[in-house]
């Protein structure tokens, strides 16, 4: 499989209003996006975005009404015209591409879900979610076996003959997913797909989303203005404010060093203990010995350092269990570290603080953090969990 992006967006500009190839030779860097619009009467949409979005990722444009997501998305597919850039779908610039081009993409490699659900009203749901497959030529048996088999992907299947106006908002955005998923698109766009639903069916929808994309792996980019909902669905967030990109990163990045207020503001009310994890919040292990090492020596070392437990490793820096200061006492002097150890079970990188409360909470030793080979990686006690929850360096 290649590690080359399956999108890549470069220097992406989208100005509107009169003049806006003259405006990009012409604009001052210095000025923001009021003082152009005050100035030119133009309005700088999308400002100078560049990003790259892999094969299988979900990234996710998050920003106030106004911040230039929604025209951002929609220059991806071309539904806008951006005034200058390049936007590469596999090495192919969408950009230059001719009307016909353009047709065979949205047709067979793109799809887009919107805010409002875009049913036809008079088309039952087989027939909506089958549209897409008859625009390709494909016969009607074909479709309809498809449409059939994507409203069940959904938990719709029961619903082919009814009407979208039969339906709740919900099973309605359903339909317009089980659309999008039916042509089988490599990439899928969604703006604000979600923004129009109740809370509980928001979330809902969200689950169904992450479900859905846990056997589809489509390449998506999401777009929102809900920063709990960036958090939960994206492998990567740009935040962006006034057209431009102010931060980019992993949900946790962005969580744990916002670059700005802008961002701060976001995070403020983010529950932490579901976003960080084991291997934002973890430091060097303070104490290791050899699994060969005697037990009276591995004690020396205890008490020299005033530690009440250490981490035993073995040759490879596999870690093979704790050894307490009690159990060095008790052990023979002669004996080796491994065999007084506590096989106490270590945790991944990955882990969230969610799972690890209730583990440091149980114990004063710090826990092990490993990685999937068993190696030792750091640790992690009650103290850095509390500090990370503060928004603290331990």
């Amino acid at each position: 499989m290649s590690d080359a992006p399956k999108i890549t967006c470069e220097g992406v500009w989208k100005i509107f209003g009169n003049h806006p190839e003259r405006m990009m030779r012409e604009l001052d860097p210095a000025l923001s996006r009021q003082e152009v619009q005050e100035r030119t009467g133009h309005v700088i949409a999308v400002r100078n975005i560049s990003f790259q979005v892999q094969q299988g990722e979900t990234f996710v444009v998050m920003g106030l009404s106004g911040s230039g997501k929604s025209t951002l998305v929609r220059c991806i597919s071309r539904l806008v015209e951006p005034t200058a850039g390049h936007l590469l779908i596999d090495g192919d610039d969408v950009v230059a591409m001719n009307s016909g081009q353009l047709i065979e993409l949205r047709r067979h490699k793109m799809s887009m879900v919107f805010q409002h659900f875009g049913l036809f009203p008079h088309r039952r749901v087989i027939d909506n979610v089958a549209y897409g497959l008859e625009v390709q030529g494909l016969s009607k048996a074909q479709r309809l076996r498809k449409a059939g088999e994507v409203l069940e992907l959904v938990g719709l299947d029961g619903w082919e003959r009814n009407y979208p106006r039969e339906l709740s908002g919900g099973m309605q955005q359903r339909v317009g997913l089980a659309r999008a998923l039916a042509v089988d698109p490599e990439i899928m766009l969604f703006d604000e797909p979600f923004s129009a639903l109740d809370p509980l069916i928001r979330r809902e929808m969200q689950d169904e989303l992450l479900k859905l994309q846990s056997v589809v792996h489509k390449t998506m980019i999401f777009i929102t203005h809900d920063f709990l909902e960036a958090i939960k669905m994206g492998d990567h967030i740009a935040i962006m404010k006034d057209g431009e990109f102010v931060q980019v990163g992993t949900p946790e990045d962005v969580v744990a060093s916002p670059v700005d207020d802008y961002v701060r503001d976001f995070t403020e009310d983010v529950p932490r203990y579901k976003v960080l994890t084991a291997g934002r919040v973890m430091h060097e292990a303070a104490l290791t010995v050899s699994a060969t090492d005697a037990v009276s020596a591995a004690l020396a070392r205890l008490r020299e350092g005033g530690y009440a437990s250490a981490f035993v490793v073995g040759a490879g820096g596999e870690y093979l269990g704790t050894l307490d200061v009690e159990d060095a006492r008790a052990a023979d002097s002669g004996a080796r570290a491994r065999s007084a150890a506590r096989p106490r079970p270590g945790v991944g990188p990955g882990t969230l603080l969610d799972a690890l409360i209730p583990l440091t909470a149980a114990t004063d030793r710090p826990v092990p953090v490993v990685d999937e080979e068993n190696r030792l990686l750091g640790e992690v006690d009650r103290s850095a969990v509390m500090h990370a929850l503060e928004g603290r360096s331990a």
